[in-house]
């Protein structure tokens, strides 16, 4: 049997809604006795419910990296395990995730966020597109169940940290939002020479952005810190995948004028574009629902051009404040 760490659920929230009902609810469920959870909202609220394992500390205003760091340094526990406000972790996250640490050289590890079943067909369209092989690439473990693999590069809505590291690199870096995670996980490789892990087993539900204004929203959000980040800090954001989204973007606006000079370019043009939609349709019918295969089909193509845009954005500005 693997012994367990001392563990701290750290909850970063603008204030205490349902979602963080729940999310507060599944983790004092968790099959895991050596535990204590710290929700953090803007200002002064309670539960619906007491527990002496559960402390609530306002904030005031502040960008979820600087609630986390609160929280770190309101931790005394041997472990730091992030979650947003809108998941819930299965049963086993924290039985499953300390036997990574088994190995001294881990720093932190991380696994999927699901969709819940919960979740409206808006909802878990957005899920389906991110879970797709084409809608994310090779991105895709972080939304299905693959492989135990190392990660350079895992985000904060299921991450698992040694409060060691995080003391030792000082918790986030608030400038960096909300390329934070991606920043700490560059310090964790790179710095100090330590292991991420990705685990399939290391579980949460995460509710997903409804299509299409917010789950875009969220997309552009994406593209923008990774841009600005392959420009930044290459050691783990200047990979071609992250590139390609602005590919198709500029082939499709600089293929259309070249495509009405010469009748094989317009043909190539064409039949190019004809593959990819109907790859995104494809993807679409796999879900077996009419409607899902609407909002799939559709909604694949606005991720990418909107990335590939944000992305093309984030190479151009100065900092993340522009």
């Amino acid at each position: 049997m693997v012994e367990e760490l001392s563990a701290s659920i750290i909850i970063p929230c603008k204030k205490i809604d349902e979602y963080v009902e729940e999310c507060v609810k599944h983790c004092l469920s968790l099959s895991y006795a050596n535990l204590g959870v710290l929700v953090l909202p803007d200002r002064e609220q309670y539960l619906s419910y007491d527990d002496s394992r559960v402390r609530v500390i306002p904030t005031g205003v502040a960008k979820p990296s600087h609630k986390r760091n609160v929280g770190i340094k309101c931790s005394k526990s041997e472990i730091c395990a992030f979650i947003d406000a809108d998941a819930y972790p299965h049963k086993d996250w924290l039985k499953n995730v300390v036997k990574y640490f088994k190995d001294a050289e881990v720093a932190a590890v991380g696994g999927p966020s699901l969709t819940p079943a919960s979740d409206n067909i808006w909802q878990k369209s957005s899920g389906l597109i991110l879970a797709s092989r084409l809608g994310g690439g090779r991105f895709t473990h972080r939304y299905t169940s693959r492989k135990t693999k190392d990660d350079d590069d895992l985000p904060t809505c299921n991450l698992v940290l040694r409060k060691s590291v995080l003391d030792k690199l000082g918790g986030f870096n608030v400038d960096n939002w909300p390329g934070e995670d991606t920043y700490l996980s560059m310090q964790i490789t790179k710095q100090l020479n330590m292991k991420m892990v990705y685990a399939p087993d290391v579980v949460v539900f995460h509710h997903r952005r409804s299509l299409f204004r917010e789950h875009l929203k969220q997309i552009w959000a994406y593209g923008l810190h990774r841009g600005y980040f392959a420009k930044k800090y290459p050691e783990n954001s200047r990979k071609p995948i992250y590139f390609i989204p602005s590919l198709l973007v500029c082939g499709i606006i600089t293929g259309l004028p070249l495509a009405f000079l010469n009748t094989v370019l317009m043909v190539v043009y064409l039949s190019l574009l004809a593959a990819y939609f109907t790859a995104c349709l494809f993807e679409g019918i796999k879900t077996k629902n009419l409607k899902t295969a609407f909002f799939v089909s559709i909604g694949i193509p606005l991720t990418h051009i909107t990335y590939g845009i944000a992305f093309l954005r984030g190479l151009a500005i100065k900092n993340l404040k522009d």
